[in-house]
């Protein structure tokens, strides 16, 4: 349902569902144009613009907006949320991200990091030694305004059988794959392990959309059910698949980009590529260390290409916006 620009705002219907999500999904537009969505977290502000954020360690959203501005957001994991009867939400817009390194919990940014120290217990700890001696890059914030232009609300998929304590789960092992059929299809491991996916496409005019469906893996791609009202049009697509428990802990998630066709069958994504950017669906002892030096490479490198020296993140003034029981 096509919802007006003003129900967004902090203290209406809808702006209470946006805000009681943990995550949403983000897309923007890559460099070859593939509609490109990951999951994040936001702050609906009270004139209805959204703030989400991005570390200097995963900067690329950020240089995706500046190239093209043309964004949409989705609520559409209502894990944890406490929302009765939980729709996706679909907001479609610009955003804006200035050049500019924000480190101190102040005004939005502020409000921003006390909301997730309540819901995410896990990140108070990168607050104490030793954890901050490797964990600064984290608290190195872009912030990127969006700006919406259409709302929309539909239905989520159905449950299945599969959706039942999904994050509990583990994810396919090797010797699982046999179980997955298709296995040799790009993904196919990992996206068989979720009840549904964000279909992340373009539209006629090339702006990204986003919608939670479900997907059968075929031989040769994925059959990806598209709701109706859904207009993708056929070129680069994506689909995502993450999940989180209800501490926002337990994080996983992977993004499998391809081409989307329409045909015969109805749409099919045909995949080249998984990226899967922190913890793998095959777990290696060394994926941790793998994640913080690639992060803390990408940051020192934004840096220096800008000439900019080392930003000093005051620890003091994010340790005082913890829960007083972690006081």
């Amino acid at each position: 349902m096509q919802q007006p620009f003003s129900a967004v705002v902090s203290d209406s219907a809808l702006g209470t569902a946006i805000s009681a999500y943990r995550t949403c999904e983000l897309a923007t537009l890559a460099k070859d144009g593939t509609p490109v969505a990951w999951p994040t977290s936001g702050l609906l502000r009270p004139d209805g613009t959204i703030m989400v954020t991005t570390s200097l360690g995963y900067p690329q959203k950020a240089f995706n907006v500046r190239r093209d501005p043309r964004v949409a957001l989705l609520f559409s994991d209502p894990t944890a949320s406490g929302l009765d009867q939980p729709e996706q939400i679909l907001v479609r817009g610009t955003a804006d991200c200035p050049d500019q390194v924000h480190t101190e919990p102040t005004g939005d940014l502020g409000a921003f990091w006390a909301q997730m120290f309540r819901r995410q217990p896990v990140s108070r700890q990168y607050l104490d030694w030793p954890a901050t001696m490797f964990t600064d890059f984290y608290f190195m914030r872009l912030l990127i305004t969006v700006t919406p232009t259409e709302v929309t609300t539909r239905p989520l998929p159905p449950p299945t059988d599969a959706a039942t304590e999904v994050a509990d789960r583990p994810l396919p092992t090797p010797t699982d794959a046999a179980t997955v059929g298709h296995s040799s299809l790009v993904g196919a491991e990992v996206v068989s392990a979720y009840p549904s996916v964000v279909l992340a496409a373009r539209d006629a005019a090339g702006a990204p959309l986003l919608v939670r469906t479900t997907v059968t893996v075929g031989a040769d791609g994925y059959r990806v059910r598209v709701p109706e009202g859904v207009d993708p049009a056929e070129g680069p697509a994506s689909l995502l698949v993450h999940r989180h428990d209800a501490e926002l802990s337990s994080l996983h998630n992977a993004n499998v980009r391809g081409e989307l066709v329409h045909g015969v069958d109805g749409w099919t994504l045909h995949p080249r590529r998984l990226v899967e950017p922190a913890a793998r669906h095959k777990p290696r002892p060394t994926d941790q260390l793998r994640t913080i030096r690639t992060l803390r490479a990408a940051t020192r490198r934004y840096l220096r290409r800008r000439g900019w020296s080392r930003p000093t993140v005051p620890w003091a003034a994010y340790r005082a916006l913890r829960p007083d029981t972690d006081h």
